[in-house]
């Protein structure tokens, strides 16, 4: 890649930002070449002088000029040369997509192969008739993402998007997906050895907690630096927990107790029931700002956490109880803005009294008396004020067969998408046959 352009790369974005400045009246060209040749020979002349080529505007103006090309168009131009590769990936790009209205928030369903990864993209704005549709991409692994096998790493890894970036972390290892570029690179990778844990973006910077057999630590991570740091310990040490953020706070949702207790001192059995009944149905808050763990709050009527995101300030929480699901709603706003009835009329932001209020709402529309096991696994997904729920492993139908039931249309790849406005649920397009025991995230891109 050169760290250069020429004009000829870019010919066809400049005619689509800039008009044509020889696009003149024949007419009155001739009359100008015929009473003053002179003055056009100097004219000539002096626009010749400042003429230039692509690679010579500076980086605010070709910023600007970037940021208005449609979003199919920019995996190839991070290829054009290294300047456009580091303009493309600077954060004054993403705000300023984001001034013109060009940031869309996607789901993003990413899978593994032996040679590569899938990722399959679904934007509601794309609806055309309220239908939308999966669009769906490989990347191949290449020398700088050295991973034997992407199976290992997305095998039990959660997926964190800061911006257009997705990052997919794995025990051992991490790799940034752009989706902008296309590019799949190496990223370091989290200080402890982790096994389904939680994470979750606050600020620009990803948080890990649980999943961990050896240690209660909860890492930060800085995408501008690639560095990983420790930053408290978590209260409680979760297996298969799920992670989330709203208005500056990490949640620490669901999952089981990890490690035991001392030889001679292990709790009767059905103690041990009742703490790994509080874990499953438990989740901690940690306030990022302030560097505390809140207090810890409870799913209404327990059960167990199956799936869990954030959405329009608040949390929603998926849970199996026995052979039914709940579906609830956790006012995570800690602060709203008010109007002051004053002749100033300036808006002000008041603590929210309703923070910490949980909601029962209306459970997603499956087979009455279904008992989840772990062949059946959800992944949720807030985008905008939508919820979407994802059946990313196992098939509902096996279930209900192996109950003496008969019902198809419910395999694997099953999406349903939750209206926090209208307060129902409706059926998105299933994933693509392709899309195996995927990770999902909210991406804006």
């Amino acid at each position: 890649m050169s760290e250069s352009c020429n004009s000829r790369h870019f010919s066809w974005l400049m005619k689509s930002c800039f008009p044509n400045p020889n696009h003149t009246n024949n007419s009155l060209t001739q009359i100008h070449t015929q009473t003053q040749t002179q003055t056009q020979t100097q004219t000539q002349i002096h626009i010749h002088s400042y003429s230039s080529t692509l690679s010579s505007l500076p980086d605010d103006l070709l910023l600007e000029c970037l940021s208005r090309v449609p979003p199919p168009s920019l995996q190839s131009l991070s290829s054009v040369c290294r300047r456009w590769a580091r303009l493309l990936d600077s954060p004054s790009f993403l705000d300023l997509r984001r001034r013109h209205g060009r940031i869309h928030t996607t789901v993003f369903a990413v899978s593994a192969t032996d040679f590569g990864l899938y990722a399959a993209s679904l934007r509601f704005e794309d609806d055309v008739d309220g239908v939308c549709n999966w669009k769906v991409s490989l990347f191949l692994a290449n020398d700088a993402v050295s991973l034997g096998n992407f199976h290992g790493l997305l095998s039990h890894a959660r997926l964190s998007a800061v911006g257009s970036k997705i990052f997919i972390i794995g025990r051992n290892a991490m790799v940034r997906y752009d989706t902008w570029s296309g590019t799949v690179v190496a990223r370091s990778a989290m200080l402890f050895p982790r096994k389904k844990f939680a994470t979750a973006v606050v600020s620009g910077k990803i948080y890990a907690a649980g999943g961990g057999s050896r240690t209660d630590a909860v890492e930060e991570y800085d995408p501008d630096t690639d560095t990983w740091r420790v930053v408290c310990q978590a209260p409680r040490r979760r297996y298969g927990c799920i992670g989330t953020s709203v208005d500056g706070v990490f949640y620490v949702i669901g999952g089981l107790k990890i490690g035991g207790t001392a030889v001679g001192t292990e709790p009767p059995r059905a103690a041990a029931n009742a703490e790994a009944h509080v874990y499953a149905s438990s989740m901690d808050l940690y306030d990022v700002e302030a560097r505390a763990w809140l207090r810890s709050r409870a799913v209404p009527g327990g059960g167990c956490v199956v799936a869990a995101c954030s959405a329009a300030g608040h949390v929603y929480v998926l849970a199996s109880h026995a052979v039914e699901l709940s579906f609830w709603k956790f006012d995570a706003r800690r602060k709203k803005t008010s109007t002051q009835n004053n002749n100033n009329n300036n808006n002000s932001t008041v603590t929210n009294a309703g923070f910490g209020e949980w909601c029962r709402l209306k459970s997603p529309p499956l087979p009455a008396q279904v008992r989840l096991d772990s062949t059946v696994r959800f992944s949720c997904v807030g985008v905008e004020n939508k919820v979407v729920l994802v059946q990313v492993t196992g098939c509902i139908d096996d279930l209900l067969r192996r109950s003496g039931r008969s019902l198809r249309g419910l395999r694997e790849g099953l999406v349903l998408v939750y209206d926090s406005v209208g307060g129902e649920w409706s059926r998105g397009p299933d994933l693509p046959e392709v899309i195996r025991r995927a990770a999902c995230v909210c991406v804006e891109c």
